[in-house]
């Protein structure tokens, strides 16, 4: 960082920051993220005041023979480094098995980082940032959906009398490619429950109802049918 800065190079910096912060924005705007547009610029541009204001601090540093205190302009960044940690935390929650804004909060964290780089001078090192986090950012997605990996899926049956027996239900998911890992009964007064957890491996996107479920559904006995894909992730 130089030691002293002139309009020109604030104004470099300041403009590269909003830029990464709005790429990045961009996307989590267009997927319905928990942070958007306007926060991802607002914590990029943040990050690099913070580093403009250490960089202005310079000249400051040091310590002369007979002072006790010494200025670190490093708790700076390191302080809305942790900060930035305390929200990206916030915008992770949980549903069933579900987990979401794992991606939003890795953004924050990474244009929190490019806008210290920006703001502490090292463009270069920003721009190289920006690019490859929007090449995994959009890029990997790409990837991702020829990548095959374990799915999940509860199948849940309302059945009455008459209905297929447990083994039949399991014998027809095997068949189908599918393998049943638990299975749960519950006993009403006019009809039973079978939850059957189902596993099988495939590309992440399958969100498709298998066709066994249709048929199912259309079985004597066979009073309700729910078919929910678990732990598919974030967009």
């Amino acid at each position: 960082m130089p030691v002293a800065l002139d309009w020109r190079d604030v104004a470099v910096r300041l403009a590269l920051t909003v830029i990464a912060g709005a790429l990045f924005g961009l996307n989590r705007e267009g997927h319905g993220g928990p942070a958007g547009l306007r926060t991802t610029i607002l914590v990029c541009l943040a990050a690099s005041t913070a580093m403009l204001q250490a960089n202005a601090l310079l000249p400051m540093t040091g310590r002369a023979a007979d002072a006790w205190a010494t200025l670190d302009l490093m708790r700076l960044p390191l302080g809305i480094l942790s900060g930035v940690g305390f929200i990206g935390a916030g915008v992770i929650f949980r549903r069933s098995d579900l987990v979401l804004g794992v991606t939003t909060a890795a953004i924050l964290w990474i244009t929190t980082a490019i806008g210290l780089c920006f703001g502490g001078g090292q463009l270069v090192l920003g721009v190289a940032s920006t690019a490859l986090g929007l090449v995994v950012l959009w890029g990997f997605k790409w990837l991702e959906q020829y990548i095959r990996q374990d799915l999940r899926a509860a199948l849940v049956l309302t059945t009455t009398e008459g209905a297929p027996a447990s083994d039949e239900v399991r014998r027809l998911l095997e068949e189908e490619g599918y393998r049943v890992a638990g299975e749960a009964l519950r006993y009403g007064e006019s009809a039973r429950e079978l939850r059957y957890d189902v596993r099988w491996r495939g590309h992440r996107r399958e969100v498709r109802t298998p066709g066994f479920v249709a048929a199912l559904a259309a079985t004597a006995g066979v009073r309700d049918v729910s078919w929910r894909p678990e732990g598919l992730g974030e967009l």
